[in-house]
C-alpha cells in the first residue's frame, strides 16, 4: 500500500523528518487502488500538536557530555580507597618514583598543610594557657585571636593577661575608682582654666554661675608634633573666692566615663597599654591655669585627691586631681617655701617663720605653730599627726599637729637646714653646713652625722636603708642609714646636684650642668647619662617606666628609664619649668611664660570611645 511504503521509507531515512499519510474521509484504500493512480493529495501543514507531519522536537537544554577523564579519576579514587594499606603505599611509591622534580614539589606543597594540626584543638586548656603565658607582646596575642575561634577563646582567658600585666609591672588598681576614667572639666575661679585638644562631649555649666558667656568651636585632635593648645570653649564670669573679687575665664571639656567594660586583667592591660601609647605620642591638656599675678612656684605636690601648689607670693592654690581650683589658701604674709599634704590635711611653712595646718576640704587654717626664728625651708610628715620642719635657723622641730605643741627641737646643724626626708621613725636632714644628720623622731635624738661633702647639701633621698645626698661639690654620696658610713661617692656631674630621687636600687640625679644621670646602686655605676637640658635641670621624677625632666630652658622631656632613650618632648612652650609631678595617667607642669605662672594638667587617660571594641 502507498501508506505502508511511506512508513517503510521512514525507517531507512533518519536524517530528515518523514511525513505520515493520514487517510481522507469517505475514501478507502481498496477503491483507491482500483482506480487510475492519482497524484497524492498534499497533506495539511503540520501544527505543533495534532495532525499533519510529526517532527522530532529539539531538547530545551543539551544533555551534559560526560568527561571520560573525570569518570576515570572517580573510579580510580574509589578503587584506591578499596585497597589495603600496604597496597596503597606500594601504589603511591610506584607513582612517586615515576614523577619528575616539579611534580614532586607540587605533591610536597599539597601534602604539607594536610599533615599540620592545630595544637590548641588537641591540647588541653591548661597547656594552651601555659604556652601563651610566655608571650610578652600584645600585638602577637592580638594576631593570635584572628587564627580561629578556638584561638580567640584561649587568648581571651584572663590568666594570660594577668601574666602579661605582671611582666610589664601593670599594677592592679586599689579600687574601681582608680580604674575608671575620671570626669574632667570644671569651672575654676581666679585662674584661666583651659583644656586642650580632646574628644568632643556634651558639657553643662554649673547652676547659678553669674555673667557667663560661651563660645564653642571644635578642632581636630593633635598629632604627636601638634602643640597641646586648647579647644576654644570659653566661659567668663566674675566670682568671689575667699573674700576676694576676681575675674575668671574658663574653658573646659567634660569627659564622662560611660560604656567602660567591667574590670579584668585584659581590660587593665588595654587601659595601661593605651596610656603607655599616649605617653609616646598622645596626651591632651585637660586643664590650664594662668595666675593673674607674678609668682615663682616653690613647691608642687600631686596626690590622689589634690594638686597643691605653693608660690613665693604667700599663696597656696589647691586643685582637685583633675585640675579644678577649689581653694586659694591665704594666711602666710611672705613666700611659702615648704608644703606637705597628708590626706585632707596640709602643713605649710615659709618666710614668715610660721608653720600652718590647713583643712584641704574647707580651705580653713586650723592652727598656726610658732617657734622657728627664720624661714621654714622644708617640711615632712611621719604620720597623720606628726610634722617635722627644717629652718634657716639651723634647727628642726617635731610638731604634734593635733594639739599644736612642739614635741622636740633638733639641734646640731651649724647652718640652714635645706632639705629633709622621713621614713618611719627616722628623719634625715641636709644642711648648708655640708653635713647630713640622722635623727630619731620619737625620741628627738641624733643618731648619726654624715660628713664627707665639701660644700652645701641641696638634696637628699632616703628609703629607710640607703641615704643619697647631692651637693654643690658636684658629687652624690650614698650612706648607710643604720651605721652612718659612706658606701660610695658617685661622680660625673660638673655642677650642683640639686635633684635626687631613689626607687629601689635605682637613683636618678639632676644637675645644674643640664644633665640627668641614672645610677645602679647595686654596682654603684652610672647606667645612663642623659643630655637633658641646655641649662639647669630644675625638676625630675621617675617610675618603673619613664623619667620626666624639666629645665630652665623651658622644656619638659620624657625618657625611657630602661634604655635611656629620649622618648619625646611634651609639646608645650615655656620660658622656664619650675616643677613637674606625674602619675600613670597625667602630668602636672608648673612653668613660667610671659612673666606669668602657668599650670597645665596633661592627661594620657584613654578616651571613652577608645574602650569600645
Amino acid at each position: 500500500m502507498q501508506g505502508s511504503g511511506l512508513l517503510s521509507s521512514s525507517s531507512s531515512t533518519a536524517s530528515r523528518p518523514v511525513p505520515v499519510t493520514v487517510p481522507l474521509p469517505n475514501h478507502s484504500p481498496a477503491s483507491h487502488s482500483a482506480a487510475f493512480p492519482e497524484p497524492p493529495t498534499p497533506a495539511p501543514s503540520p501544527g505543533p500538536f495534532g495532525g499533519g507531519f510529526l517532527y522530532a522536537q529539539p531538547s530545551q537544554s543539551p544533555a551534559p557530555v560526560e568527561d571520560p577523564y573525570s569518570t576515570s579519576l572517580a573510579h580510580l579514587a574509589r578503587d584506591f580507597s578499596a585497597l589495603a594499606r600496604s597496597q596503597r603505599e606500594a601504589l603511591l611509591s610506584a607513582l612517586l618514583d615515576a614523577c619528575d622534580t616539579s611534580t614532586l614539589s607540587f605533591v610536597l606543597a599539597y601534602v604539607s598543610p594536610l599533615l599540620k594540626k592545630d595544637p590548641f584543638k588537641v591540647l588541653p586548656n591548661e597547656i594552651c594557657l601555659r604556652i601563651l603565658s610566655h608571650v610578652d607582646d600584645a600585638r602577637t596575642l592580638a594576631r593570635a585571636t584572628q587564627v580561629s575561634r578556638r584561638w580567640a577563646s584561649v587568648v581571651s582567658d584572663d590568666i594570660i593577661w594577668k601574666a602579661l600585666c605582671e611582666r610589664l609591672h601593670y599594677k592592679k588598681p586599689l579600687s574601681d575608682r582608680e580604674y575608671l576614667p575620671t570626669a574632667q572639666g570644671h569651672l575654676s575661679p581666679s585662674f584661666v582654666h583651659t583644656p586642650a585638644y580632646g574628644h568632643p562631649a556634651p558639657f553643662s555649666l554649673p547652676q547659678n554661675s553669674p555673667n557667663i558667656t560661651t563660645m564653642i568651636s571644635v578642632s581636630s585632635p593633635p598629632s604627636s608634633n601638634t602643640p597641646l593648645t586648647a579647644i576654644p570653649i570659653s566661659v567668663t564670669s566674675t566670682t568671689t573666692h575667699n573674700g576676694e573679687l576676681s575675674m575668671m575665664e574658663s574653658t573646659y571639656l567634660p569627659v564622662v566615663a560611660n560604656n567602660v567594660p567591667p574590670w579584668s586583667y585584659r581590660t587593665l592591660f588595654k587601659q595601661r597599654y593605651m596610656v603607655d601609647s599616649a605617653w609616646l605620642s598622645g596626651g591632651a591638656v585637660t586643664a590650664r591655669h594662668v595666675t593673674t599675678d607674678q609668682g615663682v612656684v616653690t613647691c608642687l605636690h600631686l596626690t590622689k585627691k589634690y594638686v597643691v601648689v605653693a608660690l613665693d607670693n604667700s599663696r597656696i592654690h589647691v586643685f582637685t586631681s583633675e585640675g579644678r581650683l577649689i581653694h586659694t589658701l591665704t594666711g602666710h604674709v611672705m613666700g611659702v617655701w615648704a608644703i606637705m599634704p597628708w590626706d585632707d590635711t596640709l602643713v605649710s611653712g615659709g618666710c614668715d617663720r610660721d608653720v600652718r595646718v590647713w583643712d584641704l576640704k574647707t580651705g580653713r587654717c586650723k592652727m598656726v605653730l610658732h617657734g622657728h626664728t627664720s624661714t621654714v625651708r622644708c617640711l615632712k610628715m611621719s604620720d597623720s599627726r606628726t610634722a617635722i620642719s627644717g629652718s634657716r635657723d639651723a634647727s628642726l622641730r617635731v610638731w604634734d599637729i593635733e594639739t599644736g605643741t612642739c614635741k622636740h627641737v633638733l639641734l646640731g646643724h651649724q647652718a640652714s637646714v635645706r632639705c629633709l626626708e622621713v621614713f618611719g621613725d627616722i628623719c634625715v636632714s641636709g644642711s648648708y653646713d655640708t653635713t647630713a644628720k640622722v635623727w630619731s623622731i620619737s625620741r628627738g635624738v641624733l643618731l648619726h652625722t654624715l660628713a664627707g661633702h665639701f660644700s652645701q647639701i641641696y638634696a637628699l633621698a632616703f628609703d629607710g636603708v640607703k641615704i643619697a645626698t647631692g651637693s654643690l661639690d658636684t658629687s652624690v654620696r650614698i650612706w648607710s642609714a643604720e651605721s652612718g658610713q659612706c658606701f660610695a661617692v658617685l661622680q660625673g656631674h660638673t655642677s650642683l646636684v640639686g635633684q635626687l630621687q631613689m626607687l629601689g636600687d635605682t637613683l636618678v640625679t639632676g644637675s645644674s650642668d643640664g644633665s640627668t644621670r641614672v645610677w645602679d646602686l647595686k654596682g654603684m655605676t652610672c647606667v645612663h647619662r642623659l643630655a637633658a637640658h641646655d641649662n639647669s635641670v630644675t625638676t625630675l621624677q621617675f617610675d618603673e617606666h619613664r623619667i620626666v625632666t624639666g629645665g630652665s630652658d623651658g622644656r619638659v622631656k620624657v625618657w625611657d628609664i630602661k634604655t635611656g632613650h629620649h622618648i619625646r618632648d611634651l609639646p608645650c612652650t615655656y620660658e622656664a619649668v619650675w616643677r613637674i609631678a606625674f602619675e600613670d595617667e597625667k602630668v602636672v607642669v608648673l612653668a613660667s611664660r610671659h612673666n606669668r605662672t602657668h599650670m597645665e594638667v596633661i592627661s594620657f587617660a584613654p578616651q571613652v570611645q577608645d574602650w569600645e571594641l
